[in-house]
């Protein structure tokens, strides 16, 4: 059987060392070969010995040349490798054989006199040795080849990924290049992630939605179920290797809705041995720690790491509500004022085990888990002139605690059929937060507006919310060809959601406080899903290929309130859903212009609100401005549309898409004030949502040490509520500059800067604003350590992001909310172990991205 890779050995040979070895010929019959067969291969029966290979023609004589071939560092024989004799001064060869199974070689009928010996196989260093051939038997006795694979600080790699990559259904953020994200966070990450916006309170949209799931290695995880902001500041930058991008995924993909997927993946080393990482940051905005060990040896790997980190930050803001007057003029209603601070930290580790018992067999378990605090006090002065004339300074605490884990493993079953794979899954996932607040109100009190009383009320609130959520799922892939697959598969995801939330309240500021009945409850939101899909690929010529797929989805959604608030409180729904999902690529395949790819896509996704947008707990930190979910929502349907096109140009990437996306029933943020002068922010499924753009990704190397990308994307937004009466629409855009220059000595620069436009909301728009960061690294200790130092948004220390909320008839509201931004960071990373190359398994893990995402820690968005 070992003879069966003589043919593939000398067609590398053609192709690596001299490609004239690869050409055969069979001499006229009744004429002797032009040489012995290669050591070790025999002829068929019945046949002729192997013909030697067409090379230009050698002289001929009694010459005799042998050796062995050995791998460097096992010692054992390099099976098949090519040896060719070439002249003294020309690279042309003009004799040639393999080797046999034990690595000897041997040429007769060798011309006296100086040649060189070219000696080379896929995966070795090519060796090339001077030899004196005489008219007897030469013997080079033993050569050794080195293995071309690299090892850590022994080898310097030249060849790097991009900082972003363009695939046919993704584009990739390779974060690990990118040196302004040393010491940062997932939310710095995030910023500089093509057609991703992350705003300066951490709230992240894709192409202008916020309806996007954010995943983690592939799966959801507790720490993303009650506030994506707040997970973004949790994973440090340093422990990201990339960032994918989905905007339209296929079937086999949960229901996802508007926006597509953010996939974030965590660095997991599969080298064998131990290695792993410590890195330490110091910031005026953050801090954190973090570090990694890795081992694998043979058939079991073991990955690992922890991280904790402390931020701080200020906040200022200003408040004016007006409301219509007599004579259509408007008269101001309300102002406020408020100026605190907020610190947070908390911790972020995972442990992961990967075992291969057999060939074409795979295990994984894995546990990650977190620790989120953060607490802040406000001073908020108001002064109120609706419905009454008031004045009142309240002091409050905040304090919000968070821990969750996720717990999954798989089997992944794959054959010696390319592509063909089986695998079976399961996760269970806990979130549970706390979130409180103590406040005390002084009236006539604050800002020099006169004496007061002292503390004239009081309240308490705690809120404490759980999520659990398990997932059981089964894939498989079969390929029928090369160019036809098919994937199928079946999940089935159990949620179980509470909401636990008590008010206690002292009217006379010195009295007992007591619990109140209205304001308090327990709310409890079970949601099972089960689904199944299909999806199946194939070409439609050389240069056309299409996937058509559908995924059916079967809902059922139970909520209840322990405290019954009327006879229609509680929530039952079941629904049926049949998703369809179609691609068509076209690739020109125009020698001029290599890697063209037209790709048009279409699907229909759903999304279900998640606990955030459903939760009653109403948040009254502020009387004046309220919020509170609705347990009423109904799921959102969206129609996605998109072209891409992808060239490469002299080495440049031009990546350009137009897509268009059409929501019904769109979970829309509705504010109105009631009677008593208080804004109220809830949500409801208030019409549609469309959005029409194009976006232009492009990344080019001026000259080899420059790196140099881009991102323009621009889209026209229609909001639509007949209900309400509402309606609005703009041209809004956001632009990003990534530019890198590595300097002699392991010393590099690297920029980065973005300008988003103000948004357009429901009811109202939102400031625009920049954001922009400077790195200098320094790589130390033979490439195994750096030190960085990053400047953020240093040319002013606060942003204002500046919303103002316009409800024709009913009132107009403009409140400025001013972030601090500006930071310096100094960071330090070691890499330490000594490791080698293991090959890529194929893996299968859980993707759960069928729900709309909340908004912070507070239980709110934005005012």
């Amino acid at each position: 059987m070992k003879n069966a890779y003589l043919p593939l050995s000398v067609l590398l040979t053609g192709l690596l060392a001299a490609p004239t070895l690869a050409q055969t010929t069979t001499p006229p019959a009744g004429t002797p070969a032009a040489g012995p067969r290669p050591a070790g291969v025999p002829s068929a029966p019945g046949q002729t010995p192997a013909a030697r290979p067409l090379l230009p023609q050698a002289p001929q004589g009694a010459g005799r040349l042998t050796g062995i071939i050995l791998d460097a560092t096992t010692k054992k024989p390099v099976e098949y490798a090519t040896v060719a004799l070439l002249p003294a001064a020309s690279n042309t060869p003009i004799d040639g054989t393999v080797c046999d199974e034990r690595g000897r070689f041997n040429l007769k009928g060798l011309a006296a006199g100086t040649y060189r010996v070219q000696v080379s196989f896929l995966g070795y260093t090519t060796r090339t040795e001077n030899v004196t051939i005489t008219d007897g038997a030469t013997d080079l006795g033993t050569l050794t080849l080195q293995s071309a694979a690299q090892k850590l600080g022994e080898v310097t790699v030249t060849g790097e990924r991009d900082v972003v990559e363009t695939k046919p259904d993704r584009i990739v953020y390779n974060a690990d290049k990118d040196i302004t994200n040393s010491g940062g966070t997932a939310a710095d990450v995030l910023r500089k992630v093509p057609l991703v916006n992350v705003d300066p309170d951490g709230n992240v949209e894709l192409r202008g939605t916020s309806n996007v799931r954010v995943l983690i290695n592939n799966k959801p995880s507790g720490i993303v179920a009650s506030s994506v902001a707040d997970a973004m500041k949790q994973i440090p930058a340093d422990q990201i290797k990339s960032v994918e991008v989905i905007t339209t995924p296929s079937a086999k993909y949960d229901a996802e809705g508007t926006g597509g997927i953010i996939n974030i993946i965590l660095k997991k080393n599969n080298l064998e041995g131990l290695n792993g990482s410590v890195g330490l940051a110091g910031g005026t905005r953050s801090s954190n720690g973090n570090a990694t060990l890795n081992y694998r040896k043979g058939k079991v790997g073991l990955s690992s790491s922890v991280s904790g980190f402390a931020f701080y930050s200020p906040n200022r803001s200003e408040l004016r509500r007006y409301l219509p007057g007599v004579g259509g003029e408007e008269t101001l209603a309300l102002t406020q004022n408020g100026d605190g601070n907020t610190i947070g930290g908390g911790g972020f580790g995972r442990l992961g085990l990967d075992y291969d018992p057999a060939k074409y067999h795979n295990l994984t378990l894995s546990v990650q888990g977190n620790l989120f605090r953060n607490s802040g006090d406000q001073s908020l002065y108001n002064n109120s002139l609706f419905p009454v004339r008031q004045e009142f300074l309240r002091d409050f605490d905040r304090k919000f605690h968070t821990q969750s884990y996720d717990v999954s493993g798989s089997y992944t079953r794959t054959f010696e059929q390319k592509r063909r794979e089986w695998s079976v899954l399961a996760q269970h996932t806990r979130n549970r937060n706390n979130q409180e607040y103590a406040l005390d109100q002084f009236n006539n009190e604050g800002f020099g507006y006169g004496p007061g009383t002292g503390v004239d009320y009081r309240e308490r609130s705690l809120n404490l919310a759980k999520n659990l959520e398990t997932t059981l799922q089964t894939d498989y892939v079969h390929p029928f060809s090369e160019t036809a697959t098919l994937e199928t598969g079946a999940k089935a995801i159990m949620r179980r959601v509470s909401s636990d939330y008590d008010v206690s309240e002292d009217q006379t500021g010195n009295g007992p406080l007591i619990r109140s009945n209205t304001r308090s409850n327990v709310f409890d939101y079970d949601q099972d899903v089960v689904s199944a899909y299909g999806t199946y690929g194939f070409n439609l010529s050389k240069k056309l290929s299409t996937r058509i797929g559908a995924r059916a989805e079967n809902t059922r959604i139970d909520g209840r309130f322990a405290q019954q608030l009327s006879e229609n409180s509680g929530l039952k729904q079941i629904y049926t859903n049949v998703l369809p999902n179609v691609s068509l690529s076209y690739q020109p395949q125009n020698p001029k212009k290599p890697g063209q790819t037209v790709r048009l896509a279409y699907s229909t996704r759903i999304q279900r609100p998640q606990i955030f947008y459903l939760n009653p707990f109403r948040n009254t930190t502020d009387t004046l401005n309220v919020s509170y979910g609705n347990p009423e929502l109904r799921p959102e349907l969206t129609h996605s549309f998109e072209l891409n096109y992808t060239t490469f140009i002299k080495g440049s990437v031009v990546n350009i898409s137009t897509y268009a996306r059409r929501t019904n029933k769109a979970i829309e943020s509705y504010r109105f004030v009631d009677e008593f002068g208080v804004n109220n922010q809830t949500f409801r499924n208030i019409g549609r949502n469309a959005t029409y753009g194009v976006s232009l990704f492009t990344s080019v190397k001026p000259i080899p040490k420059w790196d140099l990308s881009g991102n323009v994307n621009v889209y026209y937004v229609s909001l639509k509520s007949p209900a309400l009466g509402f309606n609005n629409d703009g041209v809004m855009y956001n632009l990003n500059l990534n530019s890198s220059y590595k300097f002699e000595k392991g010393l590099s620069l690297q920029f980065f800067g973005g300008l988003n436009s103000p948004r357009v909301q429901l009811q109202g728009k939102q400031a625009a604003w920049t954001f922009y960061s400077v790195g200098l690294r320094k790589n130390l200790l033979k490439d195994k350590a750096d030190l960085t130092l990053n400047a953020d948004n240093f040319l002013s220390a606060t942003r204002n992001l500046s919303l103002e909320l316009n409800s024709p008839g009913q009132f107009r509201q403009v409140s400025d909310n001013y972030i601090y931004l500006r930071g310096v960071r100094l960071a330090f990373n070691y890499r330490f172990g000594k490791t080698t190359a293991q090959p890529q398994k194929r893996r299968r893990s859980i993707q759960n991205d069928d729900t709309k995402q909340g908004g912070d820690s507070t239980g709110q968005g934005q005012q």
